[in-house]
């Protein structure tokens, strides 16, 4: 018992450290966002780049990213082969280190030439209802940004082997110099009318990330020495049949996105870039909640399947689950009453108007419905990975690629709906593969799901409760100034929630409340 409360107390502590910086991060990336916006706005420019920068962005963010399968995959074979944190890395480790890193390089390489050399072609089947002119622009961007590519699996090492050892901060904080990059580069650009400078400051803005994490992984104890160690290699085999599938996986992710791009280029200009920015907004608290608990959980799950506590897998993904459900549920209220406001707030300057602002909030509106399974769903698939099965999310994220197309089929071509299809279509996609995913889980642990969805009934019927009151209050409140209207609001919003949730006696809001009120308390 005394072993689970300091878990809890490590994992808490961890996910406050986390949450913080990737507050900061998030916060940079949204004044990156704004300066983007108010200098392109929701325009050709501004599609041409966001285009072009979800094919390297596949490399740098999904499969290189903190969670990708690159991390994931170094995570869950290097955890098991460092008993001591403390100590240097052994040479066996430091040779498996090296041709893991050789493998890497030559795969994105290839990767980064493909698109380089057939970027025209590529961008043209991808955004195949454009206009010649974008597909053009987007090829220009694309061929800026190839390096991209390659900086992309050394990263997602670098992140799995920080994480290892514990140094939860710094790849939390790295993703901050890319948009510190941007930030620069375009205000001090001028002229850019194609928007080249944002294609060449995401180049760079990569490569900095990956010379701020070498100089700690070179602390670490490991060192650079290429090995091609490839055959009768045993580690790099699990690593491998972890890292293959859980890439195809991402693949069929990023295919989800393809497929929305393919919908979208035939909808109004500016209807990528506004989906993109939606897509920001979203994951602002969203990303914040998910990498705060699940960065160091997963590393737990790992351990406790080494060492069959199952008991221990179910605790601890209830209790993180929950959590998540519990923070989950003021963000969608908060979308659905204030959403329009933020929006304007945020975007709203420069080159971006007022009929861009709702174009966003369309977007964001029905993305919001993806809150809920979307935890569950990325919590989940942590359980997975820590038993070194990556094929299972990976089928059932393919089963759904035909999904995705029919709902935006329906939505989009059928229905005539605008860019709110695409993310409803999003949604209800996320829903399928968290059901999925929960359901097939029990061929290897059985989880306890009857009181984490009974708890979710509460939060829900609190939520809606809050919802009404909220709205209504919003509503007698049109004419005031818009911060205003969003701190009075958002407070209100807060202290009904969490009043009806201690009322209908809803599990995670006494630790909540202990949590933070001890961090004011020690400040």
């Amino acid at each position: 018992m005394e072993e689970t409360d300091k878990g809890n107390s490590g994992i808490l502590k961890a996910a406050w450290l986390i949450a913080l910086v990737t507050i900061l991060s998030k916060l940079v990336g949204f004044l990156r966002d704004v300066v983007t916006a108010k200098y392109y706005g929701a325009s050709i420019v501004s599609d041409a780049y966001f285009y072009a920068y979800q094919i390297p962005s596949f490399a740098i963010i999904l499969l290189g990213g903190v969670g990708g399968p690159f991390h994931s995959a170094t995570v869950a074979v290097f955890s098991k082969l460092i008993p001591d944190i403390q100590e240097k890395p052994s040479e066996f480790v430091n040779r498996l280190y090296n041709t893991f890193l050789v493998l890497s390089v030559f795969f994105f390489s290839m990767l980064g030439l493909i698109c380089y050399l057939f970027s025209t072609q590529i961008m043209g089947i991808i955004i195949s209802n454009g206009t010649p002119e974008l597909v053009s622009l987007a090829a220009t961007h694309l061929r800026i940004m190839t390096p991209v590519f390659i900086v992309g699996g050394i990263v997602g090492i670098y992140y799995g082997l920080l994480i290892t050892y514990k140094k939860f901060m710094l790849p939390n904080f790295s993703p901050m110099i890319m948009s510190i990059v941007i930030i620069a580069a375009v205000c001090s650009a001028k002229n850019d009318n194609y928007g080249l400078v944002l294609a060449w400051a995401t180049t760079v803005g990569a490569i900095c990330q990956f010379l701020l994490q070498f100089p700690q992984i070179k602390k670490i104890g490991f060192r650079f020495k290429p090995n091609l160690n490839f055959k009768n290699n045993v580690e790099l085999k699990s690593i491998c049949e972890l890292l293959v599938p859980a890439v195809f996986s991402s693949t069929i992710g990023q295919l989800h996105i393809y497929v929305d791009m393919f919908f979208t280029s035939s909808l109004r200009e500016g209807a990528w870039t506004a989906l993109g920015y939606a897509n920001r907004i979203f994951q602002f608290p969203v990303g914040i909640l998910v990498t705060a608990f699940l960065v160091p959980l997963f590393p737990l799950f790992t351990r406790l399947v080494a060492k069959k506590d199952f008991e221990g897998i179910r605790t601890y993904f209830n209790k993180g689950v929950g959590l998540l459900f519990f923070v989950a549920m003021p963000i969608i209220i908060g979308i659905f009453t204030l959403g329009l406001d933020c929006v304007r707030l945020v975007f709203e300057r420069g080159a971006f108007t007022y009929d861009d602002s709702l174009m966003v909030f369309d977007a964001l509106l029905y993305l919001s419905l993806s809150i809920i399974p979307y935890v569950f769903r990325d919590s989940i698939t942590r359980v997975y990975y820590a038993f070194d099965d990556s094929k299972t999310p990976f089928l059932i994220a393919s089963s759904s690629i035909l999904l995705k197309f029919i709902f935006n089929y329906i939505f989009i071509t059928k229905l005539g709906w605008q860019i709110g299809g695409i993310t409803l279509s999003t949604s209800l996609v996320t829903l399928y593969n968290a059901v999925v995913l929960g359901l097939l889980i029990s061929s290897k642990v059985k989880m306890d799901y009857k009181n984490l969805f009974i708890n979710l009934l509460k939060m829900m019927f609190v939520g809606l409760l809050t919802f009404v009151i909220t709205y209504i209050s919003a509503r007698f409140m049109t004419n005031c100034h818009i911060i205003t209207r969003l701190v009075a609001i958002s407070t209100e919003m807060l202290t009904v929630y969490v009043g009806l949730s201690c009322l209908f006696k809803v599990n995670y809001v006494g630790e909540i409340l202990n949590r933070v009120l001890g961090k004011f308390k020690r400040v």
